[in-house]
């Protein structure tokens, strides 16, 4: 398998510390610490969206203004952005939602489009009586935050998208295997299989997905219609979100800054979580009229 597409797209680390998570586990964790709240698997607060062909699940947590976690896509999971759910739902009304796909929501049978992940978002907000959110979105998250963004405005007071640039067809590749990803994490699989409502669908979504992202195409097209505020967050070792896609889209949106990760990976917030979290948190919770964009510098060319 082409390690682009094994790793890109997940939102998981391969850097490993001394503790393990009891609770449940995200793809490729190792012994790194995670939450001890099972986000994505949490019966006692979940819930389920209806949209069009399929049920979409979700948890709610603490009180505040809300803000909509958005987690990677492929074998991505809300557990994976774990730490920053427990410190956020501290002072927010935090939707943990699993997308389409993934944990506990249903594939559905409709083609593959961010207007449907968009969709599916939307729903989550209407089911859970909220008019305007704020959103953290990783990797897959972050460009279904995008879409959010141009669908519906209204929708979105503000966004921190980490790992997501703009992004050319064919930088992917085209199959994602099952079998392969229990080679390198047997033991997610098997307790994913184990959640999913439709698992014996598992390898026709992953197929679908990865030609979905194969032919996937972000530019100024998506980025020059966001209005509102943006933080883009990139891990300087990011080979799936590479810098230079990051300040391109930087450059796009409006209202945007730039919070580059030292020593990080796509999943700059497992990688280095304090600068990650720092940068997030104090934009999370600064009052809107004085999130002003950073200045947009031409390049030096001459």
């Amino acid at each position: 398998m082409n390690k682009k597409i094994f790793i890109g797209l997940l939102g998981v680390s391969l850097f490993a510390n001394s503790f393990t998570a009891d609770a449940a586990r995200y793809f490729m964790q190792g012994d790194s610490k995670g939450s001890k709240t099972p986000y994505g698997d949490n019966l006692k607060v979940g819930n389920y969206a209806q949209t069009e062909d399929a049920k979409i699940y979700y948890e709610i947590y603490g009180k505040g203004d809300p803000i909509l976690i958005l987690h990677g896509g492929g074998v991505g999971s809300p557990y994976e952005m774990g730490n920053l759910i427990d410190e956020l739902k501290k002072n927010h009304k935090v939707i943990v939602m699993s997308t389409r796909g993934h944990g506990r929501s249903e594939i559905g049978n409709s083609p593959m489009t961010y207007k449907q992940k968009a969709d599916d978002a939307v729903a989550v907000l209407n089911s859970v009586g909220e008019k305007s959110v704020k959103i953290l979105g990783f990797s897959d998250g972050a460009y279904t935050a995008y879409e959010i963004a141009v669908l519906y405005p209204e929708r979105v007071n503000r966004i921190a998208a980490i790992g997501a640039g703009t992004l050319q067809a064919g930088f992917f590749g085209d199959s994602m295997s099952l079998e392969d990803l229990a080679k390198f994490d047997s033991e997610f699989i098997n307790e994913q299989k184990k959640i999913r409502p439709e698992p014996e669908r598992w390898q026709e979504f992953c197929t679908n997905y990865i030609k979905f992202w194969h032919n996937m195409s972000v530019c100024e097209e998506t980025f020059g219609e966001i209005k509102c505020p943006v933080l883009l967050v990139v891990g300087d070792e990011d080979d799936h979100a590479p810098i230079i896609t990051v300040l391109q889209a930087h450059q796009m949106i409006e209202n945007s800054r730039l919070c580059v990760v030292p020593k990080a990976w796509h999943s700059a917030f497992i990688d280095n979580y304090k600068v990650t979290s720092d940068a997030i948190f104090s934009f999370i919770n600064s009052d809107l009229k004085n999130l002003t964009p950073s200045k947009k510098v031409a390049y030096n060319d001459k």
